[in-house]
C-alpha cells in the first residue's frame, strides 16, 4: 500500500499509537471491526440506513424508468483499476422527455467481517456520488443510497463510461466481499398539457478530475499542506454562467482532523505517531492564480469511526451520501473567455496524509451567441486563524478560531443582456480541545458558521439565493481500566447541520429549514487493538420545512436495534417531532 491511494477506510487508526506505557496516551477513534454481539445465523440481513429526506418525483410526474448502469461484486479491488461499464442513455431519455428528476441509487449486501470503505461513482469523469460502505456482520447487511442527480441532465443525455471505484482487501480476517447495484430512475413531466419549461440546469459539465485508466478513484489525493492538485481546461467562449461543484472526503491521518492537537504538543510530549498540525483545516479552491471559494466541509464520521456500534444501523450524518459544497464563479468568467486554458486547483490547509478532492464544473451556454464578453469588478479573499495553547504534560487545552471572507463581483454580457453577479462566503469557526486526566480523556467541541450567497441582476434581480449552515460538533473519548495491552474507552458525540435557504428566480421563490441532529454515545472494551466487547445507542431527530414541503423523523437505535422510528410529511403545525439539541441558526 502507498501513502498516496490508501484511504481513510483501509487504514488502521487504532487506539494504541504508542506502546503502552505507565503513562496514558491521546488515542485515535478507530478501531477494526469486529462481531461484537452474538448473531442468530437465522436473523435476517440488518438493514443500515442514513437518515435523510425521502427523494419525491414531482407531482403528476410519469415514471420511473429505470436503467442498470453496473453491477459488479468489490473483493480484492485495492490499487485496482475501478469497474467499469459503457453508458448509453436510457430510451426513455433519448426519446426527448421533458426531465423531471434523475436519482442515482446505489444498493448493496455484504457479508462476514469488513471495514468501511470509501467508494466514489463518476460519469465520464465527472463524480456522481462520494459514500462510505456500512460495516457488515456474519448473518449479513444490505443498505442502500439515494441521490438526485437532476442537475447533471446534460451529462446523462450523452454516452459515456460509468466508473466505480471501491478499495476493498479481502484476505483471512476481512472477508467481506461487497456485491453492489448502481440504477438510474428517470421521471418526465406529462406531455399534456404542455410540461413546464426546463429548469436551469447546466447546459454543459466539465469533470476537474484525474481520467481514467487509474489504479485508484478519479478523485485526486491531497496529502499535505503542501500539496496543490489541479487541472487545465479550457471554458467554451458562448459562457455565460459557471458555478463549481466540489466533492471533498478526509482520511487516514486526517479522518479525525477536528481533535488534532498543534505540533508543539506532539513534540513536548515527544508523540511522534499522533497527527498533528492542529484542529483547523480549510479546503482552498483556486482558478488560476485567484482564490475563488473555499470549503469547511461538514465533519463525517464514517461507519467504522469513534465506535462502530454508535452507527448501526443508524450511520452517521452524511456518511452514506457526502455533501457537496457550490462556489459561483461567474464573476471570474471574464478572465476565463479567452479560448486559453485555465488551471483550477485545490490544496488543503494544515492537510496531513489524505485528502480525496475532485469537483465538477456546471457551464451554462449561450445558444444565440458565438461568444459573450465580461470582466471582474472587485474581489475580496480576505483569512486569519489563531490558536491558543495551554499545556502541561499531556494534559492541555487548545482553542482555535478563524475567519474566511471571499466575494466577487463581475459582469457577463450575453443574449439575456449585461448580468451583473455577485457571489460571496462567509466562514467563522471555532474548536475547544481538551485533554485531561494525564491525556486519557479528549473532549472536543466545534462550531462551524458558514454563509454564502449569489445573486444576478440585468436591472432586475434575476436570481438571488442565500445558505446559511451551522456544523455542531462535541466528542467525547476517556480511556481507563487499563492492564497490560487492555482498557475500556467511552466515547459520546453529538453531531448536526442547521442550515437555512432562501432563494428566488424568474421561476419564483423557495425557501426551506433543516435541523438535523444525532446523539451517540457508547463503551468498548480493547485488548492489542481490537474491540473485544462493547455497546452503542443513537438518538436522531430530522426537521425539514419548506415550500416544497415537510418532512420529520425521531428514530433511536442501540446495538443493531431499532428501539423506535416516527416520521411525518405533515406540514401541519405541531406535527414535527420534539427534541433537537441544537440551536437553530
Amino acid at each position: 500500500m502507498t501513502s498516496r491511494t490508501t484511504s481513510s477506510c483501509l487504514i488502521f487508526l487504532l487506539a494504541l499509537l504508542l506502546p503502552l506505557a505507565a503513562v496514558a496516551v491521546p488515542r485515535r477513534h478507530r478501531f477494526p471491526s469486529l462481531q461484537l454481539a452474538p448473531v442468530n445465523s437465522s436473523e435476517p440481513p440488518t438493514t443500515f440506513f442514513e437518515v435523510d429526506r425521502p427523494i419525491q418525483p414531482p407531482r403528476g410526474s410519469v415514471g420511473p424508468c429505470s436503467a442498470l448502469l453496473l453491477s459488479d461484486s468489490f473483493g480484492y479491488t485495492y490499487g485496482r483499476p475501478p469497474a467499469t461499464a459503457a453508458y448509453v442513455p436510457p430510451e426513455c431519455l433519448a426519446a426527448g422527455g421533458s426531465l423531471a428528476l434523475a436519482v442515482l441509487e446505489w444498493s448493496a449486501d455484504c457479508r462476514g467481517r469488513q471495514f468501511d470503505r470509501i467508494f466514489g461513482v463518476w460519469l465520464s469523469g465527472a463524480e456522481l456520488l462520494r459514500s462510505c460502505t456500512a460495516e457488515p456482520r456474519p448473518n449479513g447487511i444490505l443498505w442502500s443510497v439515494s441521490r438526485d442527480v437532476t442537475r447533471y441532465a446534460a451529462l446523462l443525455s450523452e454516452p459515456g463510461e460509468v466508473a466505480v471505484y471501491l478499495g476493498n482487501i479481502v484476505d483471512s480476517t476481512y472477508t467481506g466481499v461487497y456485491h453492489a447495484n448502481l440504477t438510474l430512475h428517470l421521471y418526465f413531466h406529462p406531455t399534456t398539457p404542455s410540461p413546464p419549461p426546463p429548469p436551469p440546469h447546466a447546459d454543459l459539465i466539465l469533470p476537474i478530475s484525474r481520467s481514467l485508466p487509474l489504479n485508484d478513484g478519479q478523485w485526486f489525493a491531497i496529502q499535505d499542506s503542501t500539496d496543490a492538485q489541479s487541472k487545465k481546461l479550457a471554458i467554451p467562449s458562448n459562457t455565460y454562467r459557471a458555478v463549481l461543484e466540489v466533492f471533498v472526503s478526509f482520511h487516514s491521518s486526517d479522518e479525525f482532523w477536528y481533535t488534532n492537537p498543534p505540533n508543539e504538543y506532539i513534540e513536548a510530549n515527544n508523540l511522534s505517531s499522533v497527527p498533528g498540525n492542529g484542529a483547523f483545516r480549510e479546503v482552498i479552491v483556486k482558478v488560476d492564480d485567484n482564490v475563488v471559494g473555499a470549503v469547511w466541509p461538514f465533519t463525517v464520521i464514517y461507519t467504522g469511526g469513534v465506535n462502530p456500534l454508535l452507527w448501526r444501523p443508524i450511520t452517521g450524518i452524511g456518511s452514506f451520501n457526502l455533501p457537496t459544497y457550490d462556489i459561483d464563479i461567474t464573476p471570474f468568467l471574464g478572465k476565463l473567455m479567452d479560448g486559453k486554458e485555465h488551471n483550477f486547483g485545490f490544496a488543503v490547509t494544515n492537510a496531513l496524509d489524505m485528502w480525496y478532492i475532485d469537483a465538477n464544473l456546471h457551464l451554462w451556454l449561450d445558444h444565440k451567441s458565438k461568444k459573450t464578453v465580461g470582466s471582474l469588478i472587485s474581489y475580496d479573499a480576505a483569512s486569519s486563524a489563531n490558536v491558543d495553547s495551554e499545556f502541561s504534560g499531556l494534559d492541555g487545552r487548545f482553542v482555535t478560531s478563524a475567519s474566511r471572507h471571499v466575494s466577487a463581483t463581475g459582469w457577463v454580457e450575453s443574449s439575456h443582456g449585461k448580468v451583473m453577479t455577485t457571489f460571496y462566503q462567509r466562514f467563522s469557526y471555532r474548536n475547544s480541545n481538551v485533554y485531561s486526566k494525564n491525556g486519557s480523556e479528549q473532549v472536543v467541541n466545534q462550531t462551524i458558521d458558514a454563509k454564502s450567497g449569489v445573486s444576478t441582476t440585468n436591472g432586475a434581480v434575476l436570481l438571488s439565493e442565500e445558505v446559511h449552515q451551522v456544523f455542531p460538533l462535541y466528542l467525547f473519548s476517556g480511556t481507563s481500566d487499563e492492564v497490560g495491552d487492555e482498557y475500556s474507552l467511552v466515547s459520546a458525540v453529538e453531531l448536526g447541520i442547521n442550515e437555512k435557504r432562501v432563494s428566488g428566480a424568474e421561476q419564483g421563490f423557495s425557501y426551506s429549514s433543516l435541523r438535523n441532529a444525532q446523539s451517540a454515545r457508547g463503551s468498548m472494551r480493547v485488548k492489542g487493538n481490537l474491540v473485544t466487547s462493547g455497546s452503542g445507542e443513537n438518538h436522531q431527530v430530522y426537521k425539514y420545512v419548506g415550500t416544497d414541503g415537510c418532512y420529520s423523523r425521531d428514530v433511536s437505535s442501540k446495538n443493531y436495534t431499532v428501539v423506535f422510528d416516527r416520521s411525518d410529511d405533515s406540514c401541519l403545525k405541531g406535527s414535527q417531532v420534539k427534541g433537537s439539541r441544537f440551536p437553530s441558526s
